[in-house]
């Protein structure tokens, strides 16, 4: 039986442009290869996941508009769970604007609109979904304190928790607590530290203060230089695979949601998070998000080819 991996997190749709550079205040620019479609990082991993074969269940919320139908086509295509997919009439939609360069690199501007009305006793409404996964994951696409309170649900159940702190923020060291395996780029970091995003300090320094603070496991996710483990076990480098990079915007989304996917069949930790990085590297190689989200085939074959 495939095993349950339940997402409390984000919906947003996703309007993405080509640049032939970032544009600078006061510029306009003639872009190329629009594209409108789902993203959010939760909806995100929810969608990787049940790719890979998980039983993947969404726990989130959307505006009663016609962006918010474009989660539920995607769901129900997907076959990914809703029972906990909840609508409002309070706030719009998410939505993100996605600009892209000629090298593959972004920036995105968020309105999370609906995600930011999800709050603890939100979360509390899924708390039976949670209880019967083997995994339950989240994102800081909504507030602070309904992620704080999806991982206090795993953590009562006992379910693994993994949080993928993007957007970075400080947080509490009472969430801290809760997370077996956190999840964040080299960035997130060290904004999770306070420290600006460009601090010299070494990656492993700082990977072993928000262990200090709490955090099982530590995951730093490195782009092409792969990810490095931090655990009671001392410091792992895992590389990545080399692929030709044609859009980064997803990578995160698909790095989590194959690692994930990993532990939750019982593979170890090093080798969740090789799969992971398959995952990740897979989801370079297109353009838009949901297009280049792998499935388990293509990952099962890219892990042989490079790890097995």
């Amino acid at each position: 039986m495939a095993p349950i991996i339940t997402v409390v997190g984000s919906f947003a749709v996703g309007l993405t442009i080509r640049t032939p550079q970032l544009p600078i205040f006061g510029q306009t620019l003639i872009g190329s290869d629009f594209d409108m479609g789902p993203g959010g990082k939760g909806s995100n991993q929810a969608v990787a996941t049940a790719r890979l074969g998980a039983n993947s269940s969404f726990v989130g919320l959307i505006g009663e508009d016609k962006l918010g139908e474009i989660a539920v086509d995607l769901y129900r295509s997907e076959g990914v769970d809703t029972t906990y997919l909840r609508t409002t009439s309070e706030m719009a939609t998410g939505a993100g604007l996605i600009i892209l360069n000629s090298k593959g690199e972004n920036f995105i501007i968020l309105d999370m609109g609906a995600n930011n009305l999800i709050d603890a006793p939100f979360v509390d409404g899924a708390e039976a979904q949670i209880a019967a996964s083997k995994i339950v994951m989240a994102v800081l696409e909504i507030p602070i304190p309904a992620a704080q309170r999806a991982m206090e649900l795993g953590k009562k159940h006992g379910v693994t928790t993994i949080l993928n702190p993007a957007p970075a923020a400080p947080l509490p060291e009472t969430l801290l607590k809760m997370v077996d395996y956190l999840t964040p780029n080299e960035s997130e970091l060290r904004i999770l530290l306070g420290l600006p995003p460009d601090d010299p300090t070494p990656t492993p320094i700082l990977a072993a203060r928000l262990r200090a603070m709490g955090v099982k496991t530590v995951i730093v996710t490195m782009g092409e230089l792969g990810a490095l483990i931090l655990n009671d076990e001392g410091e792992t480098h895992v590389p990545t695979v080399a692929v030709e990079v044609v859009d980064t915007t997803g990578a995160g989304d698909a790095f989590n949601s194959a690692f994930a996917v990993a532990l939750a069949d019982g593979k170890s930790l090093v080798e969740a998070v090789r799969y992971g990085c398959c995952g990740g590297a897979t989801a370079c190689t297109k353009l838009g998000v949901i297009p280049a989200l792998g499935r388990r085939e293509q990952i099962d074959t890219m892990y042989a080819a490079n790890y097995a």
